[in-house]
C-alpha cells in the first residue's frame, strides 16, 4: 500500500520519487543486484570461445580428410581408365589427356576412348595430377599421383595409386 503520493512501487518495494519520472538514485542503488559479475561475464566468454576453436579445429580437420579421401577417389578411378586404355591399345597413355582424347598415331575403333567424361587436371590443394609410365613405384606398369596437402613431389603425404 502507499504511504503517500511521493511512492511508486518499483522492484516490489516503494520508494519515494523527486517527480513523477525520477526515482532516488540512492534508492535504485539499495536494490539487490540480481546480474552477473565481469568475473563470471569473462569465464562464460572464455568457455565459449574455447569451444569455438575446438570446433574450428575439428572442422579443418574434417575438410583435409575429405580433401584426401576425394583425392584417393579420383587416382583408383583413373587407374581403371588407364588399365581399360592399356587394354584397348597394348601400350599405357603417354599422358593422362590421351583418356579423354584419341592420341595421334592410334585409330578410333582401337582407341575405344573416352575412358573418363572429364579429366580434372587439379587436386583440392591446386596440385596437377602427376602421371608416369613406366612408373617409379611401380616399374612395370604406372604411377599416378598427387603431390598431397604439402604440395611438394617426393614427401610422406603424396597420395599414390602405390599406397
Amino acid at each position: 500500500m502507499k504511504k503517500n503520493d511521493n511512492e511508486v512501487r518499483f522492484g516490489g518495494k516503494f520508494v519515494r520519487v523527486w517527480s513523477d519520472r525520477t526515482v532516488l538514485r540512492s534508492a535504485v542503488f539499495a536494490k539487490s543486484a540480481k546480474g552477473f559479475t565481469l568475473v563470471e561475464v569473462m569465464v562464460v566468454l572464455f568457455i565459449m570461445l574455447a569451444m569455438a576453436g575446438a570446433a574450428v579445429l575439428a572442422y579443418t580437420s574434417f575438410l583435409e580428410s575429405g580433401k584426401i579421401k576425394t583425392t584417393k577417389q579420383y587416382i583408383s578411378n583413373l587407374e581403371v581408365a588407364i588399365d581399360s586404355f592399356h587394354i584397348n591399345v597394348s601400350r599405357y597413355p603417354s599422358s593422362l589427356q590421351d583418356l579423354l582424347e584419341c592420341p595421334s598415331g592410334i585409330s578410333q575403333t582401337n582407341w575405344g576412348g573416352p575412358y573418363v567424361r572429364t579429366l580434372q587436371q587439379t587436386d583440392p590443394w591446386q596440385n596437377e595430377y602427376r602421371y608416369n609410365a613406366p612408373g617409379q613405384h611401380n616399374t612395370r606398369s604406372f604411377d599416378v599421383w598427387s603431390p598431397g596437402p604439402d604440395c611438394q613431389d617426393g614427401t610422406e603425404d603424396d597420395i599414390g595409386n602405390w599406397k
